[in-house]
């Protein structure tokens, strides 16, 4: 896998204070994407055990909710190996913080796939520029959904998070 940036401190990205990924990959070519050089999957840098450790030591900052990996996709399939495994990871080491992770990919196609359950939140759908509106929390387009991963998972049906 490969990846863009590592952001610190980020308050946009996920609920509280996070350290975002920006991975390298996507398939979905969003007309308006905010970040399209990252779609290539061969751009960017490798991601190896120094960028996992600049993450793990942001992790460790008692001031710091969670991890948000973005892109490109985390989802995008040439990722799914390395992203789960480092998901896994962090769970492991740190399994207070929260995981968000954005998706072009629609929750009732990614739901099965074997890390998810160690996700806490995922934004889901590909950005729409026609639903585009810059008042939305965390997303981008109306269309998109901020869907609470546990919620979901155990009533099997789309909980969307901060809505019981």
């Amino acid at each position: 896998m490969r990846y863009h940036n590592i952001t610190k401190d980020d308050m946009l990205n996920g609920c509280g204070l996070r350290v975002v990924l920006w991975v390298s990959g996507c398939g979905h070519k969003c007309v308006g994407c905010q970040n399209p050089i990252t779609w290539n999957p061969d751009d960017g840098l490798i991601f190896d055990d120094n960028a996992q450790n600049e993450i793990f030591y942001e992790l460790q900052k008692d001031y710091i909710d969670g991890v948000t990996l973005s892109g490109g996709d985390p989802l995008f399939p040439d990722n799914r190996k390395a992203v789960g495994k480092f998901i896994r990871e962090v769970k492991s080491k740190y399994p207070f913080k929260t995981i968000w992770l954005y998706t072009g990919y629609l929750w009732e196609n990614i739901n099965t796939i074997d890390f998810i359950p160690f996700i806490d939140v995922i934004v889901d759908g590909k950005f729409i520029e026609k639903f585009k509106d810059n008042s939305l929390h965390w997303k981008g387009s109306s269309n998109q959904r901020v869907i609470d991963v546990k919620k979901s998972l155990k009533k099997a049906e789309v909980v969307l998070f901060g809505i019981s």
